[in-house]
C-alpha cells in the first residue's frame, strides 16, 4: 500500500490544489469527490482522513490499488504461485529426466506417445497448442485422464509472441486452459523458446510456470530416428528436460526415437519426472 501526506489551506473550507471537494454539512470532514488527487494516481480509489485543527489542515490519505492491477497478481490458471524464471531442469536429487512433447495433441502420434510412456512406466508433459486442443479435445483430456500433465505451448504458435502487446500474450498464453475447464495446466512454453522478459512475467502472472528445456535433440527436422536418438544419449545429464515433439507434422521418426529411449533410460538408471522448480 503506498501512502501521501499533503497539507491543505490554514482553513477548513481551504482545499487541497486542483482537488475537487466539498464540505460534509454535518461535521468537519472534507471529502475528496474525484480519483484526481494525484495526477499520476487519478485511476485510484482514494480514503480521506482529515485532521482538522484551527490553523493547519492535515490530509493523509492511502491509496489502494486498482481493481484489474490486485486482480492481474493472481494466478488464473495453473500453481498458486510461480517464478518468473524459466525452468529448464528438474530439481531435486536422484537420476531424474523430464520428457516433455510439444505442438499436439496430434490424432496419429500422441496416442503413439502415450502408449509406449504406459509401457516403460514413464510420465510426461504436454505443450499443448489451443488450436490443436480445439480440434482434438477428446484426446487433449485422455493425455490428462492418463496421468500426464499439461502445458500450453500458447493458442497459435506466434513465434513473435513476446513482442506482442500483453493483452494479445495474455490470451494466447490461457487460451489452453480455457479450453480444458477442471484439467489444470501447470506451465507455459514459448512457441521457438523466443522468451522476452514481459512473456515470462505473463505466464507467471497467470500461475503458469514458464518452461524451458535442456536437451534439444531437433527431432522437429526429422534427422532420422538414429540421429534423434544419438543426441538425447549424448547430452541428457540427471534433471534434463528433454524436448520432443507429438505434433506440427509427421513425428513417426519421434515416437521410433521414444522407443528406442525409454529403455535404454531406464537401464542407465534415470527415472521419469515431471518439471518442478
Amino acid at each position: 500500500m503506498r501512502r501521501f501526506v499533503a497539507f491543505a489551506s490554514p482553513h477548513v473550507n481551504g482545499c487541497v490544489t486542483r482537488c475537487p471537494i466539498y464540505r460534509d454539512r454535518n461535521s468537519q470532514c472534507l471529502t475528496v469527490t474525484e480519483d484526481a488527487v494525484l495526477g499520476t494516481e487519478s485511476r485510484h480509489r482514494i480514503v480521506l482522513a482529515l485532521i482538522a485543527g484551527p490553523a493547519v489542515v492535515l490530509i493523509a490519505w492511502f491509496v489502494a490499488p486498482e481493481p484489474a492491477e490486485a486482480a492481474s497478481a493472481q494466478p488464473s490458471v495453473g500453481q498458486s504461485a510461480v517464478q518468473a524464471t524459466v525452468l529448464t531442469t528438474v530439481q531435486g536429487d536422484g537420476r531424474r529426466v523430464a520428457l516433455t512433447f510439444d505442438d499436439g495433441p496430434d490424432p496419429t502420434s500422441t496416442p503413439m506417445v502415450l502408449t509406449l510412456l504406459a509401457r516403460y512406466d514413464a510420465v510426461g508433459t504436454f505443450c499443448m497448442i489451443g488450436t490443436q486442443v480445439q480440434a482434438n479435445l477428446a484426446l487433449a483430456r485422455r493425455v490428462a485422464a492418463a496421468g500426464m500433465r499439461i502445458c500450453s505451448h500458447s493458442r497459435t504458435h506466434d513465434l513473435q509472441l513476446g513482442t506482442r502487446p500483453v493483452s494479445r500474450m495474455t490470451a494466447e498464453i490461457t487460451d489452453v486452459g480455457q479450453r480444458l475447464p477442471g484439467i489444470t495446466v501447470r506451465y507455459f512454453r514459448a512457441p521457438g523458446g523466443n522468451w522476452t522478459p514481459t512473456l515470462q512475467a505473463a505466464a507467471a502472472r497467470n500461475g503458469l510456470q514458464p518452461l524451458g528445456w535442456s536437451v534439444d535433440p531437433q527431432d522437429w527436422r526429422r534427422p532420422g530416428m538414429s540421429a534423434i536418438v544419438t543426441r538425447v544419449e549424448q547430452h541428457v545429464r540427471p534433471g534434463s528436460i528433454i524436448l520432443m515433439h507429438d505434433g506440427g507434422g509427421p513425428r513417426d521418426q519421434t515416437v521410433a526415437a521414444l522407443g528406442q529411449l525409454l529403455p535404454w533410460l531406464t537401464a542407465q538408471g534415470y527415472g521419469f519426472a515431471f518439471p518442478t522448480p
